[in-house]
């Protein structure tokens, strides 16, 4: 049985719910949460999906500062054994939630799209594309440059095959492929992203077809944070969340009456949305482990000491915690909390190899053979001379680190924050480069076979490769076009269909009589299609081929009056309000 807030915890939210995880909820009895300040809490005992537990859900809140204890029983067999639980509830620090600055760019750093005026996504340039490079598509998730901010898939290619774009102020990371409920489907963050260095806002998880299955929540009064949405086989998620609190900094040179900001992950029990397990930086980790300097920190821009960054469960069951601010990859219990041990960083308990050391890291990963794969920022301020990935092999009999291989960009790049480094099924490497909007493959031997990047000052947090079917539940879109000399030609899409290989025009005297009077390949996003002189009737649509030559989608008929042709452009059959920032 797994009690969260863990038992000691003093950073407890005043929003909190109890979690029982481990035994069925049946086996939960007379429980009881009487605060120092605010009394005796009466609530409802919420299963959790698994059958593995269950949450204590107050009718009201905790007090700031209170104390709060738990007392329940578990029954075992014929007997009910006392089980408890106190914690402390933290003084929050209302910090503002100030954006990230935008930088709009020029116009030549933006597509446009004639069949879908409603995507505006940023350039991606490619510069090196090697036959060799892996099978499957790029994700990534632009933001604060030229263009709408939002999710996108790219071809092999680095061309537009999918983009979801977002309101003003809205941004998405971390786009990536999962499987839940035994299929593939697509999760991303999106919200608001703070100058301080987090984010506020949801996790949503979409099927093949790009329709919403649900979105997942952090608990306990906290907004789902940028950095990390892992599903589990269980129907579970790993979410990071950030909790600014008021906390005595005198220890490490700051303020008396300081502010902090908390990293903190949770387990969801995604169908429920209920908390199963909450742990905080606050409660385990020192605060002399970080190399960030608390004398800079003020109410207003809370002391980041640790800043959690991804989480990941090991075959084993143990959670792998990266905190870029304390340069240390941490092993828990994911049962107890408890540091198992550290990588790097001030109290590591390995002894550190040549190149082991990372400083400001993101996304450390157990490989299938228990090394841990690892984006080392380097930066900032600077440390090492470039940004690079890592494979460390630990030896927890010895307690070495030994660097096993080490990726590196010529000409050298420095990501000060973000990034990550992906194994891929073929033995090659997917770094994103984070803060640069860079994105690169290596193979084995280090070579360069895929290198590309966005227009200057966009961002993207994390970037991936991923094979991915998409078939969406929405039909294509098309426009006509008409030039000076009379001549037409049909613009044609199909946002996040990545399985067309070419276009069919048909048209006729009426919705009930149209035949083909053109054929192409499909050439990207938009495929334009010349019509043959004088082949302009009444009602027109488009089909999407595979490469079979089977129809996999076809567009609503229009009448050439309703597709307003001429020389100056015409509407588009794509549905959806123009969303431009």
């Amino acid at each position: 049985m797994t009690v969260s807030p863990l038992p000691g915890s003093r950073d407890v939210s005043a929003h909190a719910q109890i979690s029982f995880l481990g035994v069925p909820a049946r086996d939960l009895n007379d429980v009881r949460v009487l605060g120092s300040m605010t009394g005796a809490h009466a609530g409802r005992l919420m299963p959790y999906s698994q059958g593995n537990g269950a949450s204590f859900l107050p009718f009201r809140p905790f007090a700031e500062g209170e104390r709060v204890s738990v007392r329940a029983k578990l029954r075992i067999g014929a007997r009910a054994r006392p089980l408890s639980d106190e914690f402390a509830v933290a003084e929050h620090d209302p910090i503002s939630s100030t954006p990230e600055t935008i930088h709009p760019g020029g116009p030549g750093e933006v597509q446009s799209f004639r069949s879908r005026p409603d995507l505006h996504p940023p350039v991606v340039t490619v510069n090196v594309r090697s036959a060799a490079a892996a099978a499957g598509d790029e994700f990534v998730a632009p933001y604060t440059g030229p263009g709408q901010a939002g999710p996108m898939i790219l071809g092999p290619s680095g061309e537009l095959l999918w983009f979801k774009p977002l309101p003003a102020h809205t941004y998405a990371t971390n786009l990536q492929v999962q499987e839940y409920a035994g299929r593939p489907v697509l999760t991303w963050w999106q919200g608001d992203i703070s100058v301080h260095g987090f984010g506020l806002g949801e996790d949503v998880i979409d099927d093949q077809s790009y329709s919403e299955i649900t979105h997942v929540r952090a608990g306990n009064g906290l907004r789902a944070d940028l950095h990390d949405f892992q599903l589990t086989p269980q129907g579970t998620a790993l979410v990071t969340a950030y909790a600014p609190i008021r906390c005595r900094l005198s220890s490490v040179g700051g303020s008396p009456n300081g502010a902090l900001t908390d990293s903190v992950l949770q387990e969801i029990d995604v169908r429920t949305g209920l908390v199963m397990f909450e742990w905080s930086s606050l409660d385990h980790v020192a605060l002399s482990e970080s190399y960030e300097a608390a004398s800079r920190s003020t109410g207003s821009s809370p002391y980041d000491f640790f800043h959690i960054n991804s989480i990941s469960r090991d075959p084993d069951g143990s959670l792998l915690v990266s905190a870029r601010n304390t340069w240390t990859v941490y092993c828990l219990d994911a049962a107890s909390g408890r540091i198992v041990w550290r990588l790097g960083g001030k109290r590591s308990s390995f002894a550190m190899g040549a190149g082991t050391a990372t400083a400001w890291q993101h996304d450390p990963r157990e490989l299938p053979d228990g090394s841990i794969s690892i984006f080392d920022n380097g930066a900032s301020p600077a440390v090492h001379g470039q940004s690079r990935g890592i494979v460390v092999s630990l030896n927890t009999r010895q307690r070495t680190a030994t660097l096993l291989d080490q990726l590196l960009h010529t000409p050298p790049l420095v990501a000060e924050s973000q990034g990550n480094l992906q194994a891929l099924p073929n033995g090659d490497w997917f770094l994103g480069w984070g803060q640069l909007a860079d994105f690169s493959e290596f193979n084995a031997a280090g070579e360069l076979l895929f290198d590309a990047h966005f227009p200057r000052r966009t961002q993207s947090y994390r970037d991936f490769r991923f094979t991915w079917t998409g078939t969406p539940v929405d039909p294509p879109a098309f426009v006509v076009r008409s030039d000076a000399q009379g001549a037409e030609t049909v613009y044609a899409s199909w946002n996040g269909a990545t399985l067309v290989a070419g276009w069919r025009v048909l048209a006729g005297a009426s919705p009930s009589e149209l035949s083909p009077i053109a054929q192409v390949p499909s050439s990207g996003f938009e495929t334009a299609i010349a019509l043959p002189y004088g082949n302009l009737a009444p009602d027109m649509t488009v089909q999407a081929l595979n490469a079979q030559g089977a129809v996999i989608g076809t567009a609503p008929t229009l009448s050439t009056e309703a597709l307003s042709i001429n020389a100056e452009g015409p509407a588009s059959t794509a549905e959806g309000p123009s969303v431009v920032r």
